[in-house]
Formats: C-alpha cells, sequence, structure tokens
C-alpha cells in the first residue's frame, strides 16, 4: 500500500521541493511544467478535497488558495511535518490511498506524483473504494507517471539506462508504474468516465467522474 516506500519519502522531504525544479537532471523531465501540472488538477476540483501523498504540500497550497477545503493524507511524518510548517491550520493524517480517515462528504480524491505507489491490485481496490465514497460527479484527478503500453514503459527504462540515469531507471524498474488501459479498466469497472490528458512525456492527468 505504498507504505514501503515511507521511508524513501522521509529521506527526500528536505530536499523534495528543490528536486521539483528541475535542478535534478535525472528527473528533470519528470518534473518538467510542474507548477502547471499542480494548476491543472487543482483547476478541475471543488468543494471538499481529500489529497493523497501530500508531500510537502505544493497540491495543497493551490486547492486552498482555490477556496476548496482539504484534508490531507501523508504516511512519511518528516512530510507531514514540513507542510504543516507551511500550512498550520491544514487537517493532515496520517494514511495512504487505501486507509485514511473521512472527515465528512467528499467532492473529489486528488493526487500529484503517488498513484504509482501502489501495486495494480492495490489501485484497483482504491479506486472501488472512492467509487463507493463518492456520489454522482464526484471526482478521481490523479497526475501521475503512466505509460501507454507495458512496451513504452520498457523503452523509456532502456532510454533512461542508456543515458546513465541509474537511478531514474531503478525508479521505473522497481515501483508500480502502469498503463492507461489497465487504469481505464479500472475506472470505467467502477462506474467512473476517465479522460486521460497528457502534461509532460512522464506525467498524465487523470480525471475520473462518477457517473
Amino acid at each position: 500500500m505504498g507504505r514501503e516506500f515511507v521511508d524513501l519519502f522521509d529521506h527526500w522531504a528536505d530536499s523534495y521541493d528543490q528536486a521539483v525544479t528541475g535542478k535534478d537532471l535525472e528527473y528533470q523531465e519528470v518534473f518538467l511544467n510542474y507548477e502547471h501540472i499542480l494548476n491543472e488538477v487543482a483547476d478541475i476540483v471543488n468543494g471538499n478535497v481529500v489529497e493523497f501523498g501530500t508531500g510537502t504540500g505544493n497540491l495543497t497550497q493551490r486547492l486552498l488558495e482555490k477556496g476548496c477545503s482539504v484534508v490531507g493524507v501523508e504516511p512519511s511524518a518528516a512530510m507531514r511535518k514540513i507542510a504543516s510548517n507551511k500550512m498550520p491550520h491544514l487537517t493532515l493524517l496520517d494514511g495512504d490511498f487505501l486507509n485514511f480517515q473521512l472527515i465528512g462528504p467528499i467532492d473529489a480524491f486528488v493526487s500529484s506524483y503517488a498513484f504509482h505507489h501502489l501495486e495494480d491490485s492495490e489501485k484497483a481496490n482504491a479506486i472501488t473504494k472512492y467509487s463507493a465514497l463518492l456520489s454522482t460527479g464526484g471526482k478521481v484527478v490523479f497526475a501521475d507517471t503512466v505509460f501507454g503500453s507495458e512496451d513504452e514503459k520498457q523503452t523509456f527504462i532502456k532510454e533512461a539506462k542508456n543515458k546513465h540515469f541509474l537511478s531514474l531507471a531503478q525508479d521505473l524498474e522497481t515501483e508500480y508504474y502502469t498503463t492507461i488501459p489497465i487504469l481505464e479498466s479500472m475506472f470505467q469497472s467502477n462506474g467512473f468516465s476517465v479522460r486521460f490528458k497528457q502534461l509532460n512525456r512522464f506525467v498524465w492527468l487523470m480525471e475520473a467522474e462518477k457517473l
């Protein structure tokens, strides 16, 4: 359920905000248009929002500026500390995509750069859970690295290795990056309409609406 990556999150917390600016050459393309990606997520949700993988709170800040009521869910204590320092009044809970405390009705679930921490079977369970919690018109809006096919994923891994981007290659091989057809099937089988929009070479916006 992504909890196996908590130590990584704790270690990354202090340097995360610097990493997303593109200073890390290996991950430059992954975080290309980072500010725009966060705005794309925030622009299509309203009301009561649960954000998974709050991290240091970069997406959270945009949601709050828009007027959303936000509950943040983050498994890393180090990440929660940084986000709390930025936004002292934020409701921020220890949890993950599958295990979280529900506070009142929810209009949308959102996340950025985090859903790949779940295996595909766990992704499917999470989407089923969100479907049961959302009313008609409720949304799941995630931005994350996704591939058009497994062959495309392997091409990206090979490319990273050829560039000697060994950390990126290991990341792509060991975390649970999935494909658009798999996600599309998961959402549709749980009563969502879903569309995908590519935001850079790696990251896609997934906007699923409960029918």
